[in-house]
């Protein structure tokens, strides 16, 4: 199934004998690698770039570093991405989270690494708004992962990976490319309604007003490839200077080796002028005071509770998994791709119109089971498009 699955990623980026594979994994995976690297010489995939990370050896290192010396340390310098985006390489970017491993670290050191990482790939962070290059971010199970998930199940590796299959479609790209298929049928429908505003309600207090700008559409992660792996979403990019009201999380955010839950935001104008977390307060202040445009949202995204995922129950710890678990928003940028015509503005304009182009993006789970979503139409219609987990569009 291993193969099966690489094939699959293969198919997400669209890769062609010609192209060059850059890959992006953490040590951990190190043998997983190998495994993979052999079978892609096997298939005369040869033109092949390892970005190895380390996220233990990060961890000690942030642990020692005066934050002053981040900037300057070549361990958080990315440049090599830009080359390759450069060069029109097909990047597979891969997670298999150690959880909560950065918990003993100072916030502001996360945040600050964090930022130079993505300032230092402005080329390929740049391509990849513009759908320019190719990218699937996917997930490789370890050992360390699987036994938090499955309580030290003597067979908890192999649990995982065949729960990660499993989610996958079982790595079949005829299953995929159905799927799609059918959530072209909901977008459609969905930017057929042309929708003024979308309001969320649930019993955990969630009470929030979302604004879509003439120029908001709804799109999913097949384009241009499949960029995400899996994904069971569809989402938009609203008006960032219109959300009003308060949401709170449904599930565990675990963002940058760190866990964040049974928070609240309060948004005015657009932007969060009030928040609160039991746990992990000071990372959901660094994310919300990354930038100026980080306190403003970003995309807001539907899920299915019948997703592959939802069904499991499961809190990966990751949010490529945890997001297409639950109806989610997110903190900070938009994507091009939902602001119609897009390639018509410079990013001074698009900002005019209502799309966040903050430095940061961070999803946030709000899904529950008697979650509602009631949108208004720009001719005043007043459509319930979701409940009871599903979508109820005619």
């Amino acid at each position: 199934m291993f193969f099966k699955y690489i094939d699959l990623l293969l198919y997400c980026v669209d890769y062609k004998k010609e192209d060059i594979l850059f890959i992006n994994y953490d040590v951990i995976n190190q043998e997983l690698i190998e495994i993979m690297l052999n079978y892609l010489n096997s298939k005369g995939i040869n033109d092949i770039y390892l970005d190895k990370e380390d996220i233990q050896k990060e961890h000690e290192l942030l642990k020692e570093i005066n934050l002053n010396d981040i900037e300057n340390n070549l361990f958080f310098d990315d440049s090599i991405w830009n080359e390759f985006a450069s060069k029109n390489a097909k990047f597979l970017i891969f997670r298999s989270p150690i959880p909560n491993i950065m918990e003993d670290i100072e916030e502001e050191k996360i945040s600050k690494s964090c930022y130079i990482k993505e300032k230092t790939k402005s080329i390929f962070n740049k391509y990849k708004l513009e759908y320019k290059i190719n990218w699937c971010y996917a997930v490789l199970p370890n050992k360390i992962w699987a036994d938090k998930l499955f309580n030290n199940n003597i067979n908890s590796y192999q649990i995982l990976e065949n729960t990660l299959y499993k989610i996958c479609n079982n790595n079949s790209i005829e299953e995929w490319n159905n799927f799609f298929i059918k959530n072209k049928q909901i977008i459609e429908k969905l930017n057929n309604l042309k929708i003024k505003e979308i309001y969320y309600k649930n019993s955990l207090g969630t009470d929030l007003k979302i604004a879509l700008s003439e120029n908001s559409i709804w799109c999913d992660t097949a384009t241009k490839g499949i960029t995400n792996m899996p994904s069971y979403e569809i989402f938009t990019s609203p008006d960032f200077r219109k959300t009003e009201g308060i949401v709170y999380n449904s599930k565990p955010l675990f963002y940058n080796g760190k866990s964040i839950d049974n928070f609240y935001l309060k948004f005015e104008n657009g932007k969060v002028i009030e928040y609160d977390a039991e746990i992990g307060y000071e990372t959901l202040k660094g994310i919300i005071e990354s930038d100026s445009n980080s306190c403003y949202l970003g995309e807001c995204a539907i899920v299915e509770n019948y997703s592959p995922i939802s069904k499991l129950n499961l809190n990966f710890g990751v949010t490529l998994l945890d997001e297409n678990a639950s109806c989610h928003l997110a903190l900070g940028r938009g994507f091009y791709k939902c602001f119609n015509n897009f390639n018509n503005y410079n990013e001074e304009e698009l900002l005019d119109r209502g799309l966040n182009l903050s430095d940061v993006h961070v999803d946030f789970m709000i899904g529950t089971d008697d979650l509602e979503i009631i949108i208004k139409t720009y001719d005043n219609k007043i459509i319930k498009i979701y409940e009871n987990g599903k979508y109820i569009l005619n």
